[in-house]
């Protein structure tokens, strides 16, 4: 796993260390004498990870960390800081800074190692996203940098897995301050009640009894309802070692006992901020994908996505022997719709018909609008006799009643004239269907429009 780590220290010695350590394990080290020179590198998105001093001379570790998490650009690059320091106020102003870790020097290279490690698969998650969230600019969609930054990390949905009583109901008063929190005692029922609850954040006891902590945050990174929840691991200090296997199989962040309350709030704010800042980016990345394929005005597929998913169901009916109808649809006289009343009006009357469409086929059914005022329905399993009855209901549903425009001001007849064809023969071209049906819709226009035309096959 290859990173490009940036080390800032203003002590050459402690730089070359670090850069040798690093190194040995097959990351791309670079590095800065100080904060100014680290947050240009950062802006440039040259480092995959900061290891970060505190004592500099022109601006200390804690400021440049505030300034990377705060600037949307860089506020994603984890960023552990290494230090000299070691009081649990250091610690923990470090860690409300932003950091996503805070070690104290001497460490030993096993622990900076599994952290790293662990940032780095954290980081190229989060690159992917943001990779494939990108063009969501471009659509005019909101990215989540901006929102991410100002994220208190408050409010968050916790729960915490722990059977010893006097530990958990410490730990979920510390919490309760800030989120709301759900407490499992026993842990063969903790699974099932981490993937029901849609929380943001597991913290798992290690030191279970008669249970493996370790095998409970495994089975929550393989399980799908919880392989993106952050887990925060909790362990008496002889079990640090369990912990470092515990960022080896998915573990996100840990505590070691006694938990010192301000870093308990600290780094679950932390875990939390960066779940809410993943699943924006995941659903950009899916509202991204329905856009594409979807019609912005109904809400129907569009040409794009039918053309794509007709072939794939034309080669099912095909190697199934079982039929496939498709008809066209066009709504009479659409421009005079426009020139009379306006786009809007047409607007409305799409929106409606769309509607209407939906309520007329089945789930199965492939709905699309083709262009203009055209819209195609394909449906599996749907031989012509059923088909020609599913479209006169549909011919039926847009006659029978008034279309209203202008926000209900006004009322207006609609009709719509459909082509119907099916698929029978084995590896047929879509295209010669799709042909069929658009003679079959101009003969239904050329006798009198408001009817439907059936062309077999």
């Amino acid at each position: 796993m290859s990173a490009r780590i940036l080390v800032v220290d203003d002590v050459p010695a402690n730089v070359k260390l670090l850069e040798a350590r690093l190194s040995a394990e097959y990351f791309d080290v670079m590095t800065a004498s100080n904060g100014t020179e680290a947050l240009a590198l950062a802006r440039r998105a040259e480092c995959d990870i900061i290891l970060l001093d505190v004592m500099m001379p022109d601006m200390d570790g804690f400021e440049v960390c505030r300034r990377l998490k705060t600037d949307p650009a860089t506020h994603h690059i984890p960023v552990v800081m290494v230090t000299a320091l070691d009081s649990p106020a250091d610690r923990n102003r470090g860690l409300e800074a932003g950091a996503d870790d805070f070690l104290t020097k001497p460490v030993s290279d096993v622990v900076l190692i599994a952290r790293v490690r662990s940032l780095t698969r954290l980081k190229m998650m989060t690159d992917e996203l943001r990779m494939r969230a990108i063009t969501s600019l471009e659509i005019g969609m909101q990215a989540p940098e901006r929102s991410a930054v100002v994220d208190t990390g408050k409010g968050g949905r916790i729960l915490l897995v722990d059977d010893r009583e006097s530990s958990y109901e410490r730990l979920a008063t510390i919490l309760a301050a800030e989120h709301t929190i759900d407490v499992e005692p026993n842990p063969t029922e903790a699974l099932f009640h981490a993937a029901e609850g849609n929380y943001d954040l597991l913290i798992v006891s290690l030191d279970l009894n008669n249970f493996d902590g370790l095998r409970l945050c495994s089975q929550a990174r393989s399980l799908e309802r919880t392989r993106h929840v952050p887990i925060l691991a909790i362990a008496d200090p002889e079990n640090s070692t369990r912990l470092l296997r515990g960022l080896e199989i998915g573990v996100n962040d840990y505590l070691l006992r006694p938990v010192d309350k301000i870093e308990l709030l600290a780094r679950a704010r932390t875990q939390i901020r960066r779940r809410r800042y993943t699943d924006h980016l995941r659903d950009n990345v899916q509202n991204s994908i329905e856009m594409a394929i979807t019609d912005a005005l109904t809400g129907l597929h569009n040409r794009r996505y039918m053309e794509s998913h007709l072939a794939t169901l034309a080669e099912q009916a095909s190697t199934r022997g079982k039929p496939l109808a498709l008809m066209i649809l066009d709504i009479d006289y659409f421009k005079s719709i426009n020139d009379n009343y306006g786009h809007d009006a047409g607007d409305d009357v799409l929106r409606e018909f769309a509607v209407r469409v939906r309520k007329s086929i089945r789930g199965i059914d492939l709905a699309c609008r083709y262009g203009g005022e055209e819209f195609v329905i394909v449906m599996p399993e749907t031989d012509l006799h059923v088909a020609g009855m599913v479209a006169e209901r549909l011919r039926r549903s847009i006659a029978g009643e008034p279309f209203a425009i202008h926000k209900g001001a006004k009322r207006i007849e609609v009709t719509i004239s459909i082509g119907l064809t099916t698929l029978e023969q084995k590896g047929e071209a879509v295209g010669d269907v799709l042909k069929r049906a658009d003679t079959a819709l101009y003969r239904a226009k050329h006798d009198g429009r408001n009817r439907v035309v059936s062309h077999a096959a």
